[in-house]
């Protein structure tokens, strides 16, 4: 299994709107820190959205990533028909195996044989240029219903990329939704969190931590996928939260990425020296 980091990883260095850093990060950072990291793989997902990006500023990234032998896996939101067609070419560009999509949008939230029907329509070019779909358990359908779909769909260019915290918006833990989406699962997005009691003891907050400190149990997490022989990659994502002020959290964020990546690198399934470059 190939172990990659995610645009996602660095969300705050990016930029979410209301705070951004001085100097965002460029999906070129990205590729440069993935080579001083010594990663065979970026996923690029929609905080950089790649259909914004000029023709010259695509060529540019195509040329980073080949340059550097890095494998690159993109991502959207929005299963639309027009949004969906409009990826796959992106993929067939940059000839990404893996494109994962989280289906719903801005006031887009279609039910499940509306999605059903539109993967469908592009299965035949999905068998054709080799690109596997990876379709996200992102908060709104239970792990089930995401079986379902992948099943009426019946195409092994299609699959799940599981999140290892976002079904807790749906209402369902990592255990359960692993349970299910293990067979149907592409693409991995390893994000380690952890559940505290408020202090109130009116509630919990469910919160980010580096990979390795939480409560995810990556070696057994890799070792259940495995059996299915479908996960190509293992992604590092992180929810850092905000602290203090925004250039106190981009550090943080980048300190987070390189304990996370030391870590992930000493479980044998992936294939990684143990020790990365300088990059602090």
């Amino acid at each position: 299994m190939i172990l990659g980091i995610s645009s996602f990883a660095y969300g705050w260095s990016i930029g979410v709107s209301g705070n951004m850093p001085s100097t965002p990060m460029l999906e070129t950072d990205l590729v440069e820190l993935s080579s001083n990291f010594e990663l065979a793989c970026i996923q690029i997902g929609d905080n950089l959205p790649l259909h914004n990006f000029s023709d010259a500023r695509l060529l540019n990234l195509k040329n980073l990533t080949e340059k550097h032998n890095i494998r690159l896996e993109i991502g959207a939101r929005m299963l639309t028909r027009d949004n969906l067609h409009r990826y796959i070419n992106l993929a067939k560009f940059f000839h990404a195996p893996l494109l994962r999509f989280v289906v719903d949008g801005s006031d887009y939230e279609p039910d499940a044989n509306v999605i059903v029907t539109i993967i469908k329509e592009s299965v035949p070019v999905l068998e054709k240029e080799n690109i596997v779909l990876g379709i996200e358990n992102h908060d709104r359908f239970k792990a089930k219903e995401l079986a379902s779909i992948i099943d009426s769909v019946d195409n092994k260019q299609v699959g799940i990329c599981l999140d290892c915290v976002n079904s807790m918006g749906a209402g369902e833990g990592l255990e359960h939704v692993l349970e299910v989406l293990s067979p149907y699962t592409v693409n991995l997005h390893v994000k380690d969190f952890t559940v505290q009691r408020l202090s109130h003891n009116m509630g919990f907050s469910i919160t980010g931590v580096p990979a390795g400190r939480g409560m995810v149990s990556v070696p057994s997490l890799l070792e259940k996928l495995m059996k299915y022989n479908r996960c190509q990659s293992a992604i590092l994502e992180q929810w850092v939260s905000f602290e203090k002020n925004i250039e106190h959290t981009v550090n943080m964020e980048h300190a987070w990425a390189v304990e996370s990546i030391e870590y992930l690198k000493t479980i044998p399934v992936f294939n990684v020296k143990q020790k990365i470059k300088n990059i602090l």
